[in-house]
């Protein structure tokens, strides 16, 4: 969702667009705020005068759909499943779809419908492909009519929904990449109905197979009970107990291996990754915890995504599901584990002969000589941010001390202003949605909850290039608690935390972070500027290193490990396995939970929604080299579209291109007026000229050399290899690449070899 120039909250031409904000502002709550110090900066509990929290689409405050149960937990907003708790739409006291894939679900009044979308439509003049949800089975209890679902918990990516009335309560239980429903029934019989009159193909008395619209489904009622089938309506008495559960099969013939597992109800998901450094892997393993409702086992089944079987080493089986990702291929077991390459990152690229020093010097220096970050929103404060720390370290590379110096005066002057309250700009808690947002607000951060990582990300990368040259500002008792502050909204680790949720927009399961913190949409959930999410993996690495948090760095190496593969899957198709065959496009600008859109929110202009995946470009951008090929086909169907080079964000597609073919970007460079025209807001020609002209001399990234250092990359051309590395560490160190160099870095410096 990332927010461009002139963005509006508008989709076009597309169908997923459900619920716009109405922007009304409300009473800030009791006049009196207090400022809660943190270090030297603060926040505030109470919005400022005029400003707005979390609203549906009526513009009326909403507050978090949940149980008493989990009344205190922080929600998980901007979640797969969030439109559950966050009643977007006014009129809806439920949820909007669910995808949680392979099925999709959708909260009503009777309980849950559940769907499994095994065909896709393409819509809006053939820019967007949906697996939409359509109810095969609505799941219940019979005589329930609640006045709303719920959330009644929820784990790392499993949801528990929960509905109440006329003394008939209903808990059923979610989760991505699982093929059953876990339901928990009481007050009456479990009463299902289907879309169409069942065929039965399997009936084992408790245990019934059933072909609806092609789909093939399982239904289990505890030992000793009978389905019954009347029209479109399955029931069971559950003789005494409350529980049933329901899984789509891959085949009929998948009914005796599903049924083995029918009542080993999942009861929770978790996430465990491992930063072997050693090794430059990334490795993490996927758990689901289980309870046996009948009998002993305690085994399931899970579905992987291809960003997690593309990378795991464990047993699959035969069976496999459609989604909108592509195949998702099914373990048999509670956990699997995936290992993947670490690609560094680097404050900037290295120095090199590619360079010219003196005009590198002059584009520093008129950066330094207008530098400035006005008193903006959050997401363009983090952009002028951004722009001014991506200059920094090219001033020290070419000694330009002065500038430098007063760059980082700038940015910090700003930083410090957005991290004490009750100026003009400031951060405000809001305890109800356990959440900091940054007034100005911009783009729904406040209204919807949208976008913290994105606005917050640049904030953080700016902190993180501060730290490299004062580590003092950044200490906890200085300025880095607010930096906490801000990383704990938008990335917490912690699950048990109560005053914010675990990693608020990243999905761990599906392997990159969604945007609207509503998801209150018919598509579900999207995100349109994955390298913005990037952009705040890449901060958590560069200020955990900085500040000696090798937690924080660790997590930043997940992320952006996860992220990337992701990113090289679901928006760009590296491996041309993901999108529909009848999608005539190779890259989208935003993935949704339903299927993704070559567009972005406000433009349908080519070169927009070809580099919005690209921006900020940093040294974190060097993940997109990974699949050079991809670039390559992303850039020709731009001029295809186009109708000829980029005009709109031309230096940022030259960027792009100097991932796979830096000499082809420096000619686009030379050609297309580099340095004679005002870049894109986040850009200086500082960074661009540097970025194009360095990668022509050292060559693309190399990712098939790997590092002990998540701060290190290695470039390449011909048979030349560069090799750098930076040190945010005060004692010297020797990083040792895949292929045997070693090179030895000084305490808080960069360092280059050329081999």
């Amino acid at each position: 969702m990332g927010p461009q120039p002139k963005r509006r909250r508008i989709l076009l031409a597309l169908t997923a667009a459900a619920t716009v904000a109405a922007g009304t502002a409300l009473p800030a709550g009791p006049a009196a705020a207090a400022e809660i110090p943190v270090g030297r900066g603060s926040y505030s509990d109470t919005r400022p005068p005029g400003t707005s929290g979390p609203v549906d689409n009526a513009g009326q405050p909403v507050t978090p759909k949940v149980t008493e149960r989990v009344a205190d937990r922080p929600v998980p907003t901007n979640d797969w499943w969030s439109s559950l708790a966050f009643k977007r739409a006014a009129d809806n006291p439920y949820s909007l779809p669910m995808f949680g894939h392979p099925l999709s679900y959708r909260a009503v009044a009777g309980g849950l419908e559940v769907g499994y979308a095994t065909e896709h439509v393409v819509v809006g003049g053939g820019v967007q492909y949906e697996f939409q949800h359509k109810a095969d089975l609505t799941l219940g209890v019979a005589g329930l009519n609640s006045p709303d679902a719920r959330a009644d918990g929820w784990s790392d990516w499993t949801v528990s929904p929960y509905w109440a009335g006329g003394g008939r309560t209903l808990r059923a239980t979610i989760g991505h990449g699982s093929p059953y429903v876990y339901a928990e029934a009481t007050g009456g019989a479990a009463q299902i109905t289907a879309a169409a009159a069942p065929q039965v193909f399997a009936d084992d008395g408790n245990a019934l197979g059933i072909t609806v619209g092609g789909k093939h489904y399982a239904l289990f009622a505890p030992t000793g009970s009978d389905w019954t089938v009347s029209g479109s309506t399955l029931s069971a008495d559950l003789g005494g107990k409350d529980y049933y559960s329901v899984a789509v099969l891959p085949d009929p013939g998948a009914f005796e291996t599903f049924s083995r597992y029918a009542f080993s109800f999942v009861t929770g998901s978790r996430v465990d990754w491992d930063y072997a450094q050693d090794q430059g892997r990334m490795n993490a393993t996927y758990t689901l915890q289980t309870e046996a409702r009948e009998g002993t086992e305690t085994g399931t089944l899970q579905a992987l995504y291809p960003h997690q079987w593309k990378h795991t080493s464990d047993q699959l089986t035969a069976y496999e599901y459609v989604s909108p990702r592509g195949t998702m291929k099914v373990r048999e077991g509670s956990s699997f584990t995936t290992s993947q390459d670490v690609t560094g990152v680097l404050p900037a690229l290295p120095e090199s002969g590619g360079v010219d020093q003196g005009r590198l010097t002059a584009f520093v220096n008129e950066v330094a000589d207008t530098a400035a970050v006005g008193r903006a929103d959050t997401y363009w404060t983090g952009k002028a941010l951004g722009r001014l720390a991506q200059v920094v370290p090219l001033a020290d590379q070419v000694g330009a001390t002065a500038a430098r110096d007063k760059i980082l005066g700038v940015m910090k002057a700003r930083l410090e202003e957005w991290f004490t309250a009750g100026g003009e700009t400031e951060f405000s808690y809001d305890a109800v949605w356990k959440t900091l947002t940054g007034y100005p607000a911009s783009y729904g951060s406040d209204t919807e909850l949208n976008d913290h990582h994105f606005h917050y990300g640049y904030y953080v990368m700016a902190a993180a290039v501060v730290a490299q040259y004062d580590p003092a500002w950044a200490a906890d008792s200085a300025w880095g608690g607010m930096v906490r502050e801000l990383i704990a909204d938008a990335a917490n680790p912690a699950r048990d935390g109560d005053r914010y949720p675990f990693l608020r927009g990243f999905d761990v399961y599906a392997g990159h972070s969604w945007a609207a913190g509503h998801a209150g949409f018919a598509a579900g959930n999207n995100q349109e500027a994955s390298s913005e999410s990037v952009n705040l993996s890449a901060g958590l690495i560069m200020f955990g290193a900085a500040t000696g948090d090798t937690e924080l760095r660790d997590l930043g190496v997940y992320l952006l490990t996860t992220e990337s593969e992701a990113v090289r899957n679901y928006w760009f198709d590296a491996d041309e396995d993901a999108f529909p065959a009848d999608f005539q496009h190779n890259t989208l600008g935003m993935v949704w939970s339903a299927g993704g859109a070559h567009a972005t929110w406000w433009t349908g202009n080519p070169e927009e929604i070809h580099g919005i995946n690209v921006l900020p470009v940093t040294g974190a951008s060097l993940h997109l080299a990974r699949d050079k090929a991809a670039i390559d086909r992303n850039l020709a169907e731009m001029e295809r579209e186009n109708g000829g080079p980029a005009v709109e964000w031309r230096e940022l597609l030259w960027e792009f291109q100097a991932l796979s073919n830096p000499a082809a970007a420096r000619e686009a460079y030379a050609a297309g007026g580099g340095g004679t025209y005002a870049p894109e807001a986040g850009e200086s020609w500082a960074h661009v000229y540097h970025w194009i002209h360095t990668l022509a001399a050292t060559g693309a990234p190399d990712p098939t050399v790997t590092a002990d250092s998540p701060t290190a990359a290695v470039f390449a051309t011909g048979g030349t290899k560069t090799y750098a590395a930076h040190n945010y560490g005060a004692t010297d160190q020797t990083v040792t690449f895949s292929d045997g160099k070693t090179l030895r870095v000084p305490a808080r410096s960069s360092a280059t070899e050329t081999g």
